[in-house]
């Protein structure tokens, strides 16, 4: 138990702490609001002055089970009081096991799978692109604009988005490129993203050289612009062409969110290797990968693993997860909160004229602000849309490239008298921006 003296003093104003931040901490770590949180439940959050706020943010995708349910804080107060951690690769306990089990049997696609448990979504998609460069001997990786997958320096090179996450840190790692993603409200057909896949192979890198293509199922930084089927289908043939593996990102859109489990399991098209992470232990850092058992085991014994990779808490957490997305129907409930959500949006077209696209998958809705006489990307429209729902107590995220887009990522098991509010907070935001 920490003594007084090491708590933090919630006694002090949002203004105080925040004035300690900036003196405390760097300005490369920004934050998005002015408050400070001090307890929540569920959907909702009290800040330390005691100001309430429905989260549509869920910690950046990480709270579709929502804050501090009741089963996780039992599942991980049981694991407490047994041991905290032995690192897994020295003394080994049946928590990872039978998650890695669950996770298999979760994933979609015929055959033998296994799973590695590690710490972030970065460290989930490193570990992908170590485990396919061993399988396949090669070393080149193929990405996607508006993609995102990590901050370390391979997930930077990944990502497909300059700023903020590439600018000023320099030389990005090799061997690594980018093909546009489909995106028809921008001008990018299926037909073109994958012919310019083609074209890579003949500009920049041999195919030969090829370990794998990774693509988010439903890009997250990028605006939440689902991948269509035929797209996939077309990235499974070319890689089928050449022997190039196909890696899902699922850390974003995994865990309920999208309406099954994984998005993948909606598009029919085999994929080798999936990474998942965020929602899969309800706050507690947990990610991981799992794919085709022979690729799985191409690293040698000692390449994968991690100090604190498939920490015993976080393992705990994420069998509690499962329980909760399977008893309270998590999978549906997300297409049914979606479906209102979108037809809510969808209503306000005429009195918004900015809302150019209004789309997702099950509970992974985004709406895309553009204006319809130049075709301007609407970003500041959208910040003042994010300040006036803060303002009201609606706490929402931007995304996109351009900066117009605001995704919804409330937890699935937000009650509907609070999903209700919360809508009723969007459309006046949308109505007075």
């Amino acid at each position: 138990m920490l003594n007084a003296a090491s708590k933090p003093d919630t006694t002090q104003s949002n203004a105080a702490w925040d004035a300690r931040r900036q003196a405390a901490t760097p300005r490369g770590v920004s934050v998005l609001e002015n408050f400070y949180a001090e307890r929540a439940l569920n959907a909702e959050l009290w800040d330390i002055e005691g100001n309430r706020y429905i989260d549509f943010a869920g910690g950046i995708a990480v709270l579709n089970t929502g804050h501090c349910h009741p089963r996780v804080i039992a599942a991980v107060s049981e694991q407490l009081g047994r041991f905290s951690h032995t690192a897994y690769q020295v003394v080994p306990y049946a928590g990872y096991v039978s998650l890695a089990e669950q996770m298999n049997r979760r994933a979609p696609g015929a055959g033998a799978k296994k799973t590695i448990l590690v710490t972030t979504g970065a460290e989930a998609v490193e570990n992908a692109v170590k485990i396919a460069r061993a399988a396949t001997g090669r070393s080149g990786i193929i990405a996607f604009d508006g993609a995102f997958h990590g901050r370390t320096l391979l997930g930077m090179a990944l990502t497909g988005k300059v700023a903020p996450y590439k600018t000023g840190f320099g030389a990005m790692p090799g061997d690594v490129f980018h093909a546009p993603f489909p995106n028809p409200l921008h001008g990018v057909s299926i037909e073109d993203s994958l012919a310019h896949v083609r074209r890579l192979f003949k500009s920049d890198i041999d195919p030969k050289r090829v370990a794998a293509f990774i693509y988010e199922p439903v890009q997250g930084e990028g605006g939440f612009y689902p991948a269509p089927v035929a797209f996939i289908r077309g990235l499974r043939q070319i890689a089928d062409e050449h022997g190039i593996l196909l890696i899902a990102d699922e850390i974003q859109c995994g865990a309920a969110r999208t309406g099954t489990f994984f998005a993948s399991a909606q598009h029919d098209v085999t994929i080798d290797l999936l990474t998942f992470a965020k929602s899969i232990a309800a706050g507690l850092p947990l990610a991981g990968v799992v794919g085709r058992a022979e690729l799985m085991d191409a690293a040698a014994p000692g390449g994968l693993g991690g100090t604190y990779a498939g920490n015993p808490l976080a393992v705990a957490a994420a069998h509690a997860v499962l329980e909760i997305i399977e008893d309270e129907k998590l999978e549906h409930r997300a297409t049914v909160l979606g479906e209102r959500l979108k037809a809510r949006l969808n209503t306000l077209r005429e009195a918004v004229p900015f809302i150019a696209d209004v789309r997702g998958p099950g509970s992974m809705v985004a709406a895309e602000f553009i204006n319809p006489k130049d075709g301007e990307p609407q970003a500041e429209f959208v910040k003042k849309v994010q300040a006036i729902a803060q303002q009201r107590g609606l706490i929402l995220l931007i995304c996109g490239v351009y900066s117009n887009v605001i995704r919804f990522l409330y937890p699935l098991t937000i009650q509907d008298s609070v999903f209700a509010e919360a809508l009723d907070t969007l459309e006046y935001a949308l109505r007075h921006a």
